[in-house]
């Protein structure tokens, strides 16, 4: 399929027929990568911290959940330096 190059600003942009957009499940993000003279758009299907409270759940079963660090408030002023 030929697509023509439509100019958007300082750049160029292509128009994605919706047929092509359902098929592939682009909704409203994609990812934009270039592979030798092609360009690859994929879908963005991650939402952020996606899948952590299942690794948490599996770290806490494994007891890999302590802390590295004292994250302990020191609330008694006589070690303080003013």
């Amino acid at each position: 399929m030929k697509i023509h190059l439509v100019p958007i600003g300082n750049s160029k942009g292509i128009r994605i027929p919706k047929a092509i957009l359902q098929q592939c499940g682009i909704v409203r993000e994609v990812e934009l990568e270039t592979e030798g003279e092609k360009i690859i758009i994929k879908p963005v299907r991650k939402t952020p911290r996606q899948g952590w409270a299942e690794a948490f759940r599996q770290m806490a079963e494994r007891g890999e959940d302590e802390l590295l660090i004292d994250d302990g408030l020191d609330l008694d002023e006589s070690g303080w330096e003013w």
